[in-house]
């Protein structure tokens, strides 16, 4: 199986910027920003990100406010402050030996910097990785890393799986067995998430007076550090209310 996956991805793997690079702290970014969303979208993101901040350096210096006005577009906004906070803790003290130590980085996202970038010999799990795994009864190693992942993303898909495309597909016990539709994320449009980005995205553009915004949302971006409140005026962090928008 092995032989046949990294066979099949030398032809049909993603060209994608953050498999040209070695630099863990570029790997750190594109990691942090695939987490909960597509790929499409943070392609245009990460190559302006790198391109504003290309080093752990650059990052630590800039402002949060100036980190999350980068985000936008991006979601999930405590992201990026995470990766903010990280970039600091690096540049003061050096990439720790146990990544997990670095702020918002979990398991998965350690291990894809361990084997991306310092070569460790560790197989990251991301959700693709694991349907091929469980479906094929196969471990594999760090080595089809990204083998895995692109498998899952392009053929070997959560609902419907495309066996006649997959090059393990003569040697999989899960060979076209179709699995029950997953539970989708809540609807966007009118949702609370909704109304926290777009209070943000208000707060963004200039600081605002607390009694133009949304309460509900404020008072969860503030709980999230993503904007403060102080005298009846929003701002994001580190930011003056001087000047308030209309």
């Amino acid at each position: 199986m092995r032989e046949s996956l990294l066979a099949w991805f030398e032809t049909n793997g993603r060209d994608l910027p953050w498999r040209r690079t070695r630099d863990p702290y570029a790997i750190l970014v594109s990691e942090v920003m695939l987490q909960q969303t597509q790929v499409e979208r943070v392609l245009p993101r990460y190559l302006a990100w790198l391109e504003r901040w290309p080093t752990v350096e650059t990052l630590a210096e800039a402002t949060a406010a100036e980190v999350i006005r980068e985000w936008q577009g991006l979601g999930y906004y405590r992201r990026a402050l995470s990766l903010h906070r990280a970039a600091a803790q690096i540049a003061a003290d050096g990439w720790p030996d146990d990544l997990t130590d670095l702020p918002g980085v979990g398991r998965y996202t350690a291990d894809a910097v361990a084997c991306f970038s310092l070569g460790r010999n560790v197989l990251p799990v991301d959700t693709n990785a694991s349907r091929v795994r469980e479906r094929t009864g196969e471990a594999f190693d760090a080595g089809c890393a990204q083998a895995l992942m692109d498998l899952g993303a392009t053929v070997c898909l959560a609902r419907i799986p495309r066996c006649g495309a997959c090059p393990l597909a003569e040697m999989c016990p899960s060979r076209g067995r179709r699995y029950e539709p997953l539970r989708k994320q809540s609807r966007f449009e009118g949702s609370f998430r909704q109304r926290r980005a777009a209070t943000l995205r208000l707060v963004a553009a200039s600081a605002r007076r607390t009694a133009d915004l949304d309460p509900a949302a404020v008072a969860a971006l503030e709980r999230e550090g993503l904007v403060t409140v102080s005298a009846g005026r929003v701002t994001l962090p580190g930011e003056s209310s001087v000047q308030l928008g209309t």
